[in-house]
């Protein structure tokens, strides 16, 4: 049952951008990071508060309060990079996106040393909200948006029917759940998987830790190399070896392999995660659209992070099977994988067949004549025909001044 907790903070952290992308698109910056502020910093104070053995009470402080607040703050703090950069956008919001994967590194091990000394869980879960909020009160006094929200919105259900004829969208976002479907195994059971199969146990808690650092330079990196081989050829790389170290966790029984998936599943995993706003991104033609396009995407991926780990826990059973869920979670990321390498078939055709209407010729005609008439059936094959027989009144007529591309 409490794997259910994790599961549903999660989603509220990515399906929350389908609320506050909107709410930030509109100029309600502030209201979303000093609310989400304040009900995240209050859910990790009442979080320490929990009585052992309550269920609703840690599901309703981390799984409901943490997750709601984390999903509001979220996106307006990566969207108000993007006012201040342009030719280094990129770079900027890699550099920002490495900030979770550093708090994924510092609070384990800051838990992990204070809740085995006189201070307690309470006391140890107050220390680490209270540098929480301290840097959220830092961040909402540092960020403030530059540019002013856009004078129209595009509708959601017109919208939504246009995204809908959209095949390569469409594959991306399948691409998306199906992987994001296997991609919190890892991250939520490697720690388990490492104990239980004998690992010393404190560098089985460190391996979440050996994760998470190698995830901090796994989101920095795609900022220097994403312009230069391709975010979507970046994407399936990320998703192909994350799902063969999925699978290969099958086999997960030494110190060794705990580090080895830790080290390579994190890097990879943070090359995801920076890259799922910028492939929907180069996906998007009408950037006026991007903001409705990520959190409708989003939004639905967040379903998949909500269903899949309960899932891999049921498969997983009071016995260890660990090959069940590790099975389960590389299949759906295998098959992730290949929804993204449809995307990129899909995203060249379209690039070729825009390439080739901007290569075909435009002739413009100009009247001569005195005379002005309907101009006869051959003018019309002489655009697509060079070997057509042109009437000699024509020919006086009409005339081609100009070639140029579409």
């Amino acid at each position: 049952m409490y794997r259910w907790i994790g599961s549903l903070s999660t989603f509220f952290v990515i399906s929350g951008g389908l609320v506050a992308g909107r709410l930030f698109d509109r100029g309600y910056f502030y209201h979303l990071m000093i609310g989400g502020s304040l009900l995240l910093s209050f859910s990790l104070f009442m979080l320490s508060l929990c009585k052992p053995e309550k269920f609703y009470q840690v599901f309703l402080a981390h799984g409901v309060g943490v997750g709601l607040g984390a999903g509001t703050t979220y996106v307006p703090s990566i969207a108000v990079v993007s006012h201040y950069f342009q030719r280094r956008r990129a770079i900027a919001m890699a550099i920002v996106s490495t900030g979770s994967s550093l708090g994924a590194v510092v609070h384990p091990i800051m838990l992990n040393n204070t809740l085995r000394t006189h201070l307690g869980f309470g006391n140890s879960v107050r220390a680490s909200a209270g540098l929480v909020s301290g840097l959220l009160l830092t961040a909402c006094f540092l960020m403030r948006p530059r540019l002013p929200p856009p004078a129209t919105n595009p509708p959601l259900w017109k919208s939504l029917k246009r995204f809908a004829r959209d095949r390569v969208y469409l594959t991306a976002i399948g691409g998306m759940v199906t992987y994001t479907g296997g991609f919190y195994f890892p991250i939520f059971y490697l720690q388990l998987d490492a104990i239980s199969h004998g690992v010393n146990q404190t560098l089985g808690f460190y391996s979440l830790v050996i994760l998470n650092g190698a995830g901090c330079v796994g989101r920095f990196w795609p900022g220097f190399f994403a312009h230069r081989l391709g975010v979507i050829n970046m994407v399936m790389a990320a998703t192909g070896c994350g799902a063969v170290l999925i699978l290969s966790m099958i086999a997960l029984k030494s110190v060794a392999s705990v580090v080895a998936i830790g080290v390579l599943y994190g890097f990879w995993a943070g090359v995801f995660v920076t890259l799922m706003a910028p492939l929907v991104a180069v996906l998007t033609e009408n950037v006026e659209e991007l903001g409705l396009r990520m959190g409708i995407a989003f939004g639905i991926v967040g379903i998949s992070a909500l269903v899949c780990p309960p899932i891999d826990g049921i498969l997983l059973t009071e016995h260890f099977m660990w090959w069940r869920p590790a099975l389960f979670s590389g299949v759906l990321a295998s098959t992730g994988f290949c929804f993204f390498v449809l995307t990129a078939i899909g995203a060249r055709r379209r690039a070729a067949a825009k390439i080739k209407r901007a290569e075909t010729p435009v002739i413009h005609l100009e009247t001569m004549g005195v005379d002005v008439f309907e101009p006869p059936p051959a003018i019309g094959n002489f655009i697509n025909d060079s070997q057509a027989s042109i009437p000699p009144e024509a020919d006086r007529t009409w005339k081609p001044i100009a070639i140029e591309a579409v």
